[in-house]
């Protein structure tokens, strides 16, 4: 479990949204699923609209106060009737003692983190607009942990209402969708986006945010030299002409593989885009590049090699030997530019 400690704003891309469940605040039912793209501020919509719903006394057009007691509570992350339900990776001081015991954290939700929030339902609320569960991202909810939410979704604890958050909803189980209200927070127009993170000080804000598919805060998060180093590094390799793919495995060893992963996810793709339409999506700064190597490829080779790396986002969380995982993808990718055929193009 874990709470907000800061306040939280709703973005200029959403107020349309936050406007329209605002008027219907006192309407909205006891289970809400948020869907939108990663990294667009749905948690911070959803936080701000908790606060908005425990508010004591909320503004003419039903937004929190900001000043009342339930809304300092919020503000300080210790309020009564408030609980968010995350994996145990996105809690600190979880993922902390984890290691210390020497085990990876976990990654999804599971079963006895949703039994403990019986206690928190049964328990009378502090307030008397009830209590507020988020979950997210909800699709990290394994089998059990789903099952388990379900119940409470079937038959809804007195004023305890549900607010589920999800990158791919898609994963999650239909009768859990079922039971939730849906609401669609989209993606910021890309100009928006490019503002809002110049104002937070982004020196390259349109590559920043064509790294994440037009994520702003997930852009925002790229803000460190070393990731930038490691793109260059690996982004300048696959350029070239010949790639030595065992060469340069040992290169990139110590880059996380989930964001080497990405990298070749997002390089192949602009490959393929370049060759289909002309133009690049995600690696601005190497267009002369990705239109010289996709001159010299086949565009069904490509789309080859790009869906196996896409169909190997399954494993990139538990790979059983990151380094042979490594060597594997920047083999096909050397096997891509050998126009070998495309069943040798991938050995996955």
């Amino acid at each position: 479990m874990t709470k907000p400690s800061k306040p939280v704003s709703v973005y200029s891309w959403h107020q349309k949204q936050w406007q329209e469940i605002l008027r219907r605040k006192h309407l909205l039912p006891h289970a809400l699923l948020f869907k939108g793209r990663e990294g667009i501020g749905k948690l911070d919509f959803v936080r701000k609209l908790a606060q908005s719903l425990a508010c004591e006394t909320p503004a003419s057009d039903g937004a929190a106060c900001g000043v009342c007691r339930s809304c300092r509570w919020f503000v300080a992350g210790n309020h009564p009737d408030y609980r968010e339900m995350v994996p145990e990776i996105m809690r600190p001081a979880d993922a902390e003692q984890a290691i210390a015991d020497g085990r990876k954290p976990r990654l999804d939700i599971v079963v006895e983190e949703v039994r403990q929030l019986q206690d928190f339902i049964n328990l009378t609320a502090n307030q008397t607009n009830g209590k507020i569960i988020v979950v997210y991202p909800a699709e990290k909810l394994n089998m059990n942990a789903a099952n388990a939410l379900l119940k409470n979704l079937e038959e809804p604890p007195a004023s305890t209402r549900f607010m589920l958050v999800s990158h791919r909803p898609s994963y999650l189980p239909a009768t859990i969708i079922s039971r939730c209200q849906q609401l669609i927070l989209p993606t910021p127009p890309a100009a928006a986006a490019v503002d809002w993170l110049r104002e937070q000080g982004i020196t390259d804000p349109a590559l920043s945010l064509a790294q994440t598919g037009n994520a702003p805060l997930a852009a925002l998060t790229l803000a460190d030299d070393e990731f930038w180093a490691q793109r260059k590094m690996l982004l300048g390799s696959l350029a070239t002409s010949k790639v030595d793919p065992l060469a340069l495995a040992e290169q990139v060893r110590d880059i996380p593989v989930n964001r080497l992963l990405g990298w070749l996810q997002r390089w192949t793709y602009d490959l393929l885009s370049v060759k289909s339409a002309g133009c690049v999506r995600y690696n601005l700064d190497f267009v002369m590049q990705l239109t010289r190597i996709a001159g010299e490829l086949r565009a069904a080779d490509i789309a080859h090699c790009h869906g196996a790396l896409v169909l190997e986002q399954r494993n990139v969380q538990h790979p059983l030997n990151p380094r042979l995982f490594i060597e594997q993808l920047l083999l096909s990718y050397a096997a891509l530019l050998r126009g070998e055929p495309l069943a040798e193009c991938y050995a996955g």
